[in-house]
């Protein structure tokens, strides 16, 4: 399992930094290929468009509010799970701390593209522009 780690420091207090983080309608926004996001239950399903094509993913999500760290993983589709940590800088700014876990040929087979170190650089500056486009959302208070 390969692991990638990513932070950004965002202009907003812990508590709405973790409130817009939990709201599942809102993940097509900031994340790449995420068409449609909705919360059933216990399970969080994505519509994705994955190596150009249409695909349903279930996500399970366990939180520890106490710690403010959500987990998240795959339970359809490729095995692919992380973390998303806030951590308060002070009473009005956040670090996000993201934590991404895949299989290469996992990614390769389901979502196409580059393969080796390319791969690794494009999952990069995925996760990067992701928290790029969250960091915006939340403090536009959309």
């Amino acid at each position: 399992m390969s692991t990638l780690e990513e932070h950004i420091d965002i202009n907003v207090p812990l508590d709405t930094a973790w409130e817009c983080l939990h709201r599942t309608e809102s993940y097509a926004q900031f994340v790449d290929g995420v068409r449609e996001a909705r919360a059933e239950g216990e399970v969080t399903r994505l519509d994705v468009d994955a190596g150009g094509r249409p695909q349903e993913y279930e996500v399970e999500i366990l939180d520890r509010p106490q710690d403010k760290v959500m987990r998240w993983r795959t339970t359809s589709g490729p095995e692919l799970a992380g973390t998303f940590s806030l951590l308060p800088i002070d009473g009005e700014h956040t670090r996000i701390q993201a934590r991404f876990e895949y299989r290469p040929g996992t990614i390769t087979e389901a979502f196409g593209g580059p393969k080796g170190f390319a791969q690794a650089s494009a999952i990069e500056r995925g996760v990067r522009s992701d928290l790029e486009q969250f960091k915006e959302l939340v403090e536009q208070g959309r």
